[in-house]
């Protein structure tokens, strides 16, 4: 079976997307959820870990926490990025308070922090808040 490996944020299941077909149309083969809606999702460190390792499309993760000011500023933009970049690139929120495993595990020395990852591993980081259009051009940049 062709196609390309995608994690289901849902419910973590690895799924082949076809080629030949829309990445907006794609859903899950277990539990039915879209694999490519353009939205941003909240996701824990398993998910995190599988998607990051398996999938072929690249995964764009924000690191951040419910008492940092700057992350909640920054999360509409995020949003807006994830909008604009819809069928090509997914993008996920881990929170480090809930999950201080993930910032062990990946390094995080402050947040709000982006990596960027893409066959199987980390391609870019960067930190701090930034506007839509800037997250943008590092995602388009990094991957």
């Amino acid at each position: 079976m062709s196609g390309r490996k995608i994690t289901c944020l849902d419910c973590g299941q690895v799924n082949r997307m076809a080629q030949d077909k829309p990445a907006s149309t794609a859903k899950c083969g277990t539990c039915g959820a879209k694999l490519m809606d353009g939205k941003v999702h909240e996701v824990d460190l398993a998910t995190l870990q599988k998607a990051a390792r398996n999938d072929d499309v690249p995964l764009v993760v924000d690191f951040w926490a419910p008492w940092c000011g700057p992350c909640k500023m920054m999360a509409p933009e995020f949003s807006k990025a994830a909008a604009s970049h819809a069928g090509r690139v997914r993008f996920v929120k881990l929170n480090t308070e809930a999950e201080p495993a993930a910032g062990q595990r990946y390094n995080i020395r402050g947040i709000p922090t982006m990596a960027a990852f893409r066959g199987g591993s980390e391609k870019a980081r960067q930190s701090g808040a930034m506007p839509a259009a800037q997250i943008s051009a590092w995602v388009t940049q990094s991957i």
